[in-house]
C-alpha cells in the first residue's frame, strides 16, 4: 500500500468516526418515538465502538452440518466455538476475538479482528434466524459463506441475498478431505462455473478442512497393526492467508464503508418510524385544530371576532405543528407562512372567506343549519392549511423544488373536501347535541 492509499483511508476512516457521531447526536427522538427503536440504535452505537476500536469483524454464515463453528475454531486454534453431531448446536449469535499470526504478511492492518459464528440458515424458525443472520452481514465486515459440497438452492439464495450487502464475501468450500481429488475438483468447477459465477469470481472461492479426518497407524498388543481415522491438523492456510490480504489491502476502508453502508440503512429505518410517528401526531394537532375553529366560528355571533379567531387558531397550529417537527418558528413567522400559504391558495382562500363572511352576516338569523356551514368552511380551511403546513415541515421548512404553488395545489387537489365537512359538522352536531 503505498503512502497515499494509506492517508486516503484513514482520511475516509475519520469521516465515518464523524458521521456516525453526528448521526447519533442528532436522532432527536421522543420517548415514543425511541421505543420500538433500541435494536437500531444499539445497532449504530456498537457500529461506532467497532470504529473507535478498529474492530474487524468476520461473520460466518451456512447451513447446519458445513462445518462453520470448527472452521472458526480452526482458524482461532482452539475450541472456542460450539460443535456437535446434534441438528443446530449454534442457537445464538457468538463472537470472539482472534489473535491470527501474521509474520508472513506486511501488517498494514493493525486493527482488532472478531470472528462471529450464526445460527444456520436452515434451522427451525430458519425466517428469524435468517433475517437475523442479515442483521450481522449488515454489521460485519467481511463474510464467509461455507459449504460442504455442491450448493443446494437454499444456500444459493442465502449466498445471493448477502451478496447484496455490498462487503467482501468468500465462499468457503469446507471439508474437501471428504472427496477423492479429482470428485473435489469437479465439485470446485461446477460451483465456480456454473452455480455462483454471477455472483463471485474464482478468486473469492477457497477450500478448506476445518476437521480433516486422516489414517492413523495403531500397533496392536499381538504385534499387527489397524488403521484408525483420527482427527488431523486443520487446513485453514489458504482461507487465513486470504483473509489477511483482503485486510492488509483495505481493512480501515472497509471498516469506514460498512459503518456508513450500515448507519444509512438504520438511519432511514429510524426516520421512517420518526416521520410516521410525527405523522400520526400531526394528524391529530390538525383535526384538532379544525374542531376548535369550527366550534369557534359556530358559538361566535360576531362575524369580524369569527376572523380574528380564525387568523389566531391557525397560528397556532402552525406552531404547535413545527414545534412537533422540531423546527424553531416564531409568531412572525407562522403569521408569515399562513399569509404565504394564503396568497398560494389564491382563489379558493379567497372564496371561503367571501362565503364566511356573506354566512356570518346571515347567522343570526339562519339558526344552527348556516352556523354549521360557515363553522364547516371555516374548518375546512383550517385543515387544508394544516396539511400544507405539514408537508413543508416534514420537508425541513422547504417547499422543494416544485415551490409553494406546486404543493399547495397537488394537496389541495388529493384532498375530499366534501367528506371533510361532512365529517365536521356530524362531529358538531354531536357536540351540540351534548352540549
Amino acid at each position: 500500500m503505498t503512502t497515499f492509499d494509506a492517508l486516503n483511508q484513514e482520511l475516509h476512516y475519520r469521516q465515518a468516526q464523524r458521521t456516525l457521531r453526528h448521526v447519533l447526536a442528532q436522532l432527536d427522538l421522543t420517548p415514543r418515538e425511541r421505543s420500538g427503536l433500541e435494536t437500531e440504535i444499539a445497532g449504530l452505537e456498537m457500529m461506532l465502538r467497532k470504529l473507535d476500536r478498529q474492530v474487524v469483524q468476520i461473520a460466518a454464515f451456512g447451513m447446519v452440518g458445513r462445518g462453520k463453528s470448527s472452521l472458526l475454531n480452526a482458524l482461532v486454534g482452539q475450541e472456542v466455538f460450539r460443535t456437535g453431531a446434534i441438528h443446530g448446536v449454534t442457537q445464538t449469535i457468538d463472537r470472539v476475538p482472534w489473535q491470527v499470526e501474521r509474520v508472513t504478511l506486511k501488517n498494514e492492518f493493525s486493527g482488532q479482528i472478531e470472528l462471529v459464528d450464526t445460527p444456520g440458515i436452515d434451522e427451525v424458525n430458519g425466517q428469524a434466524r435468517e433475517e437475523l443472520a442479515i442483521q450481522v452481514a449488515q454489521q460485519s465486515d467481511i463474510v464467509l459463506f461455507v459449504v460442504a459440497g455442491d450448493i443446494t438452492r437454499v444456500e444459493f439464495t442465502a449466498l445471493s441475498q448477502l451478496r447484496r450487502c455490498a462487503k467482501p464475501l468468500l465462499l468457503v468450500f469446507n471439508k474437501i478431505d471428504q472427496y477423492a481429488p479429482p470428485d473435489r475438483e469437479e465439485i470446485y468447477r461446477k460451483i465456480a462455473d456454473e452455480r455462483v459465477k454471477e455472483l463471485l469470481t474464482p478468486a473469492e472461492i477457497v477450500l478448506a478442512a476445518s476437521s480433516p479426518l486422516v489414517p492413523k497407524v495403531i500397533p496392536q498388543p499381538d504385534g499387527s497393526y489397524e488403521i484408525e481415522m483420527v482427527r488431523g491438523k486443520p487446513q485453514v492456510t489458504d482461507l487465513k492467508l486470504k483473509i489477511l490480504e483482503i485486510l492488509d489491502r483495505e481493512g480501515k476502508s472497509l471498516l469506514a464503508l460498512n459503518s456508513l453502508l450500515y448507519a444509512d440503512v438504520v438511519h432511514e429505518r429510524i426516520i421512517a418510524r420518526k416521520m410516521a410517528i410525527r405523522n400520526y401526531r400531526a394528524d391529530r394537532l390538525i383535526w384538532n385544530g379544525v374542531m376548535t375553529q369550527a366550534i369557534a366560528i359556530a358559538v361566535s355571533p360576531i362575524t369580524v371576532i369569527d376572523l380574528v379567531t380564525t387568523a389566531v387558531i391557525n397560528i397556532y397550529l402552525i406552531l404547535s405543528l413545527a414545534k412537533l417537527y422540531g423546527i424553531a418558528m416564531t409568531h412572525q413567522g407562522a403569521f408569515n407562512l399562513l399569509k404565504q400559504i394564503a396568497l398560494a391558495m389564491g382563489g379558493v382562500s379567497v372564496t371561503e372567506l367571501f362565503t364566511n363572511f356573506s354566512l356570518g352576516l346571515l347567522k343570526g338569523v339562519g339558526g344552527v343549519p348556516v352556523a354549521l356551514s360557515q363553522a364547516a368552511i371555516g374548518g375546512i380551511s383550517t385543515y387544508n392549511i394544516g396539511m400544507i403546513t405539514k408537508e413543508y415541515l416534514a420537508n425541513g421548512a422547504s417547499w422543494g423544488a416544485q415551490g409553494p404553488k406546486a404543493v399547495i395545489t397537488r394537496i389541495l387537489n388529493s384532498l375530499d373536501q366534501e367528506s371533510i365537512i361532512a365529517r365536521i359538522k356530524e362531529e358538531l352536531k354531536s357536540k351540540i347535541h351534548r352540549s
